[in-house]
């Protein structure tokens, strides 16, 4: 799998306040890869790295494979499409005249494109309505249109959602997914609205204190997320038995402790091992989110 971006002990300091501390994060190429951290926690000043708006004080990353030190690093970064905080925008032009200028910016040939671009992030329609008027969505969309403006195939959004209502949530939503699976754009989204980022990661890493504390893919975290039972037993190896017999989804954590994954009645299920003389010491049942997964993650709860 090619690597779009990896990042190998990047560290910032702004004299003895160190905001990244040996931050390692790799993005594979066709990922949606959801960056998750509290306020605080290093997700804006890595972004602006990777940039090039800012410089590391130690360590470094590769896009692409090539080296931030390498003088090929701005060809490679021509490649990339970013909004960082808020959309870049020109009030007073509409969604089409920012556009233009934003081609022109980046040396675009010609204009061509820009009809199909704004219908992309379906701002076709809006005429000589200038930005300032847009919605907060609207204006959002012409941000990530602008950062399209380049043809780029690794896209980074910080904070797309912020401060939408449900209606531009639904919106940018449905446009990052379009981007990815269209148009084959690997993207890394910095948000905090995490129950949006279940909808739509392929892959997260959990940024806390500066660090990446765990990177996951959301296949593997589905699995951990699973509803379950956790049992506490004396004689594992009958329970075994039993849920081999009975098709029953397991895993034994230790010597005294088994999930058993699936959608069961409690009462009922606990009735069964009964009838088969199995006795279970303790028994709690288990649903979580990405929103607790997070917090058992930072704060120090078991997560594997």
């Amino acid at each position: 799998m090619e690597i779009i971006l990896e990042t190998n002990n990047l560290e910032k300091k702004y004299k003895n306040f160190r905001v990244l501390n040996h931050t390692n994060i790799h993005i594979e190429k066709g990922a949606i890869y959801g960056l998750i951290g509290k306020n605080g926690a290093g997700k804006t000043t890595l972004i602006r790295i990777i940039c090039g708006l800012q410089e590391p004080t130690s360590g470094n990353y590769t896009i692409y494979g090539v080296d931030y030190s390498s003088n090929n690093i701005i060809s490679v970064r021509k490649r990339m499409g970013a909004i960082i905080e808020v959309p870049s925008i020109y009030g007073e032009m509409t969604a089409k005249d920012n556009l233009i200028e934003q081609y022109k910016l980046v040396g675009m040939p010609t204009l061509e494109g820009i009809d199909e671009l704004l219908k992309l992030v379906g701002l076709s329609n809006t005429g000589r309505k200038k930005a300032k008027n847009f919605s907060l969505g609207m204006k959002q969309r012409l941000g990530i249109a602008i950062a399209l403006a380049s043809n780029p195939d690794f896209l980074i959004l910080d904070e797309p959602i912020n401060g939408l209502d449900p209606q531009g949530i639904i919106e940018i939503r449905e446009l990052i997914l379009k981007l990815n699976k269209e148009k084959r754009i690997t993207i890394l989204i910095s948000s905090h609205y995490l129950d949006e980022l279940a909808k739509i990661a392929t892959h997260y890493g959990f940024l806390d204190n500066g660090s990446i504390i765990k990177e996951i893919s959301s296949e593997e975290l589905k699995k951990k997320m699973e509803h379950k039972f956790i049992l506490k037993v004396d004689n594992q190896k009958v329970f075994v038995k039993y849920f081999e017999q009975n098709k029953i989804s397991y895993e034994i954590m230790d010597n005294q402790t088994i999930n058993v994954y699936g959608k069961y009645n409690l009462s009922k299920f606990v009735r069964d091992l009964s009838k088969e003389n199995l006795i279970i010491d303790e028994i709690h049942e288990q649903e979580e989110s990405l929103e607790n997964y997070y917090i058992n993650l930072i704060g120090g709860g078991h997560v594997d």
